[in-house]
């Protein structure tokens, strides 16, 4: 079997190439970088753009199955590059869609977001059939946005006719945020957050739960799904979407209990309102967005963020785990943690004088902001989406 994993010069794409390749795969990483591990036997690379039509037919070539991993936009500077985020998040999947059918690769699976059913309001234990998409245009960051056009290309692809014969059989994934040894991502992301101090203070509600997904679970739940578009499995993944996770419910503040134990930090206690940190972490995006011609100054909490952290959004598995056969193993984020403090390097501060700047800016339009009507406005939203 030849598998072509979009994406896969990230951590997840490259894992589940990784997994692909152990069970006797030929598998195409194809990624505008390269991974930074060691490719193993059997897994070729591709360093191309997703928007590069020919690229992607050449490397689709003789493929049996694609899974589509690669995004834009999720996270730091990239976030507000609104133009280049549809491009690759949507223009990019109906290139490989159309791959798929010229080249008359028969499956295909997408990896999606819970972000694309969750924009604000609590979520507990949703399913696939009772939780709707989140209306795009109520989404506050463009990557939520077109992953949902996304996968409702992707769906809207399952059982169009392939140029050699046959149908196309499409299905979602949706995960959580994602752990693991040496992800990149969102527990760098996280310790850069706890070492500044903006997590020294708890929002939102103190009773709000969260999903997680280590990388290893995410990568069987999708090798499963492609072996249930087959028709040994009669199919039956065929326009399906699929919450992945763990299977356990978390508040995120004592799920990083670890990670602020190996940072030498204290765990928060003070709380503070959601409402504050929200408007703050919108000044911060307006700044950035102000600024932007004359100096890079990333928002160190974005508005999606403070969504994520302070919301209950908890999904069951129970479809993945009947449909699928999905059974998702237990880890310890503790392990997680420990390999990265151990492979991080411990750098000092020398940007004392520019962060106090910045802060005192931030501060200073986040004033101006909650004095004025545009301020006012933005605690008003946050408040319907609560409601």
């Amino acid at each position: 079997m030849k598998a072509v994993v979009t994406g896969g010069g990230g951590y997840f794409g490259y894992k589940l190439g990784c997994a692909l390749a152990s069970n006797g795969a030929s598998v195409v990483l194809y990624d505008m970088n390269e991974p930074i591990w060691e490719i193993p036997s059997g897994v070729a690379c591709i360093q191309a753009d997703l928007r590069n039509y020919c690229a992607i037919l050449a490397a689709c070539e003789e493929a049996d199955v694609v899974f589509h991993v690669a995004s834009y936009g999720m996270s730091g500077k990239e976030q507000w590059q609104k133009e280049q985020i549809e491009s690759i998040n949507i223009n990019g999947t109906r290139y490989i869609i159309d791959a798929c059918k010229e080249h008359s690769i028969s499956r295909l699976i997408y990896t999606s977001t819970v972000n694309v059913v969750f924009g604000g309001l609590p979520i507990e234990d949703g399913d696939e059939e009772s939780v709707p998409y989140f209306p795009l245009d109520k989404h506050v960051d463009h990557y939520s946005r077109t992953k949902s056009i996304a996968e409702q290309m992707v769906l809207a692809a399952n059982g169009t006719p392939l140029a050699g014969g046959g149908i196309l059989h499409t299905c979602v994934i949706r995960p959580p945020g994602i752990y693991g040894p040496e992800e990149q991502r969102h527990l760098p992301r996280l310790a850069k957050l706890i070492q500044r101090g903006l997590l020294s203070f708890k929002f939102g509600d103190p009773s709000a739960k969260v999903n997680w997904v280590h990388v290893e679970n995410l990568a069987q739940a999708h090798i499963l799904a492609a072996e249930a578009l087959t028709p040994r499995k009669n199919y039956i993944a065929s326009g399906q979407v699929y919450f992945i996770n763990d299977g356990e419910k978390y508040n995120i503040f004592e799920w990083l209990t670890p990670l602020f134990e190996r940072l030498g930090r204290w765990k928060p206690w003070i709380r503070i309102p959601t409402c504050l940190v929200y408007a703050s972490a919108m000044a911060m995006e307006y700044l950035y967005l102000t600024l932007k011609p004359i100096v890079e100054l990333s928002p160190v909490l974005t508005r999606n963020e403070v969504l994520n952290i302070s919301v209950t959004h908890t999904f069951k598995i129970d479809k993945a785990r009947t449909q699928l056969g999905y059974r998702p193993k237990k880890f310890v984020f503790a392990d997680s943690v420990d390999h990265y403090i151990k492979t991080t390097p411990r750098g000092r501060n020398h940007h004392i004088l520019l962060k106090v700047l910045i802060l005192f800016i931030v501060i200073f339009s986040f004033i101006c902001l909650s004095l004025g009507c545009y301020g006012l406005s933005l605690l008003r939203s946050f408040r319907e989406r609560r409601h």
